[in-house]
């Protein structure tokens, strides 16, 4: 059944607040992890803690994962990794122009050759955590993100000590579809910042939490944040055909045996709940939570409860 958030308490919290001032947080750096690809990274809290990688969703940066969400997490135990996945943000661009009708074409379910698949995105993560010295972590994934972490799960189950997929779904075509409306919206091309942040509000109107509404001026803030950090068109049409052509990963999922955390909203737009559910079936033991009123985004007044989940289901490690 679905969950209505709680009330968060430690969002008041005078020593949780005061703890969370005090988390370290690096500048950001950058790790190369191949011969063509380097990332940025942000990290926060003690390197001696547990490592929770964050994986973002489609054509977002890093810093979409929020500052005070990341200094929670860190509050929880976590040494939390965030980065920019390639062609996006301040890491690189690869190479391979993507057009609209290719999109199409894959859109469609048809043979469609890509600049690069889900599962080198996957890789990159491999080596962002060779980089950092590390040979596991606990992986969160965001939209993307959670086909990303999924991906990375299943090609490299010993990088990951548990895995929580987000507003995410597993690849078959019958379940996580988006709704028809966001169509136009998102083959929609505006030049410029002003352009790009238009765009962006038309995008997050329609598809943020009805239940938890961001305010305007909020989404406008955030999106001009992701144009001054970078932003490629190619490079998040590129994502985009690796997404439309994205295996079927249930049978594999099935295979995996590691503690997982699924979380979808009731009414997410970009990807429809049966991906949350679909998700959850087919990993053995998953924690499917639903929360009612949730669209295709993060608001604060869900970061309690997700944080809380993340950490729950890190102990299941632990414990295993």
């Amino acid at each position: 059944m679905p969950t209505r958030a709680p009330r968060s308490h430690r969002a008041h919290d005078p020593e949780i607040v005061a703890r969370r001032a005090e988390v370290l947080v690096s500048e950001e750096l950058f790790a190369p992890v191949s011969a063509e690809i380097e990332l940025c990274y942000q990290t926060f809290g003690d390197p001696a803690d547990e490592p929770l990688l964050l994986v973002m969703g489609l054509g977002c940066p890093m810093t979409w994962w929020d500052d005070d969400l990341c200094r929670l997490l860190a509050v929880d135990g976590f040494y939390v990794i965030r980065f920019d996945n390639r062609d996006v943000g301040r890491s690189s661009r690869a190479q391979g122009r993507v057009r609209r009708s290719t999109l199409v074409r894959a859109f469609a379910g048809l043979p469609t050759p890509t600049p690069y698949p889900l599962r080198a995105m996957a890789d990159d993560v491999v080596g962002l955590l060779a980089h950092l010295g590390l040979d596991s972590a606990h992986v969160a994934g965001v939209s993307m993100g959670g086909m990303i972490a999924q991906t990375l799960a299943i090609a490299h189950p010993e990088s990951v000590r548990s895995l929580t997929s987000i507003m995410s779904t597993t690849g078959r075509r019958t379940a996580g579809w988006q709704h028809p409306s966001l169509v136009p919206s998102l083959l929609s091309s505006r030049r410029g910042r002003d352009g790009y942040i238009q765009g962006s509000v038309a995008v997050w109107t329609l598809i943020s939490s009805p239940a938890y509404p961001t305010p305007r001026e909020q989404i406008v803030e955030r999106a001009g944040e992701t144009f001054d950090r970078g932003v490629s068109n190619a490079g998040v049409l590129r994502q985009m055909a690796a997404i439309l052509t994205q295996p079927d990963r249930t049978a594999a999922l099935r295979a995996l045996r590691v503690p997982a955390f699924v979380v979808h909203g009731t009414a997410d737009k970009m990807v429809h709940v049966s991906g949350g559910r679909a998700t959850a079936a087919a990993i053995r033991g998953a924690e499917l939570m639903l929360i009612d009123g949730m669209g295709h985004d993060l608001p604060p007044a869900l970061h309690d409860l997700v944080a809380r989940g993340i950490r729950r289901t890190a102990d299941r490690a632990t414990s295993c």
